[in-house]
């Protein structure tokens, strides 16, 4: 896995276009919380590139969760990976009108669900309208397919592993919240590594040369953990190590 198959570039996409196989998601996030603030989908309805469809982040999670957009049980995973149109052939790109960790969580949950063929769109939509896409108002579906994956278990880890971690000097545990978050508190024997160091502006990824030297130390240990207050913010960190050549996160 290098960032080719794991990144997409918006001028690359808008030769795509069209594609009977290509699925396209808006994957953004609102963490506003002003009253008046549009939801993620009515940011959607607002602007999304041509036969994007929207992916709801909470239909992505465990209901029965009291914790914000935790992964859901592998069979309601791979139903609803299914429902919003992604087969087994299927190229799919994530993007976000937001920042960028909205969508690196899509890109983490449908590689763990066994999608093979899966990439971010580096940039987002703002990228996208740069190299000259165009957007357009209201909602795609996509008809409903069968899907069933090979879950890749080792892409996530539960309260044991970190547990055990805290005292296995082979693994790595990140935090991936800002520094002063960190300091707040954290997991025992964690360090910090806020995602922030590792985005442009906050929407795309910066050049794999330059993420490499943010994580040496940590490439140092067998297997790495990363970890921020739900799930979203860590994927940014984690899908960087990959890029580096760091398999066991």
């Amino acid at each position: 896995m290098n960032r080719d198959t794991m990144l997409i570039e918006a001028d690359e996409l808008l030769t795509k276009l069209g594609d009977k196989n290509l699925r396209i998601y808006d994957a953004t996030i609102q963490f506003s919380s002003e009253d008046d603030a549009p939801t993620a989908a009515q940011l959607y309805a607002q602007a999304h590139i041509p036969g994007a469809a929207f992916f709801d982040h909470h239909a992505f999670a465990d209901a029965d969760s009291p914790f914000f957009l935790m992964a859901p049980a592998a069979d309601a995973l791979m139903a609803q990976v299914g429902q919003v149109g992604i087969s087994a052939d299927s190229e799919v790109v994530v993007y976000t009108s937001g920042i960028l960790p909205c969508a690196t969580r899509a890109w983490w949950l449908l590689r763990y669900a066994g999608v093979n063929n899966v990439r971010v769109l580096n940039g987002g939509l703002a990228a996208w309208e740069a190299a000259g896409g165009a957007v357009v108002k209201g909602e795609t579906t996509y008809q409903a397919a069968t899907f069933t994956g090979e879950l890749r278990a080792e892409m996530f880890a539960n309260k044991a592993d970190v547990q055990a971690a805290m005292a296995d000097g082979n693994t790595c545990t990140i935090n991936a919240l800002p520094a002063e978050t960190y300091a707040g508190g954290h997991i025992g024997g964690s360090i910090s590594n806020p995602v922030s160091a590792f985005m442009d502006a906050g929407k795309a990824f910066l050049p794999t040369a330059a993420l490499a030297p943010l994580l040496a130390e940590e490439a140092k240990h067998e297997r790495v953990i990363t970890y921020c207050g739900g799930g979203i913010a860590a994927t940014v960190n984690a899908m960087a190590h990959l890029m580096a050549g760091n398999a066991n996160v």
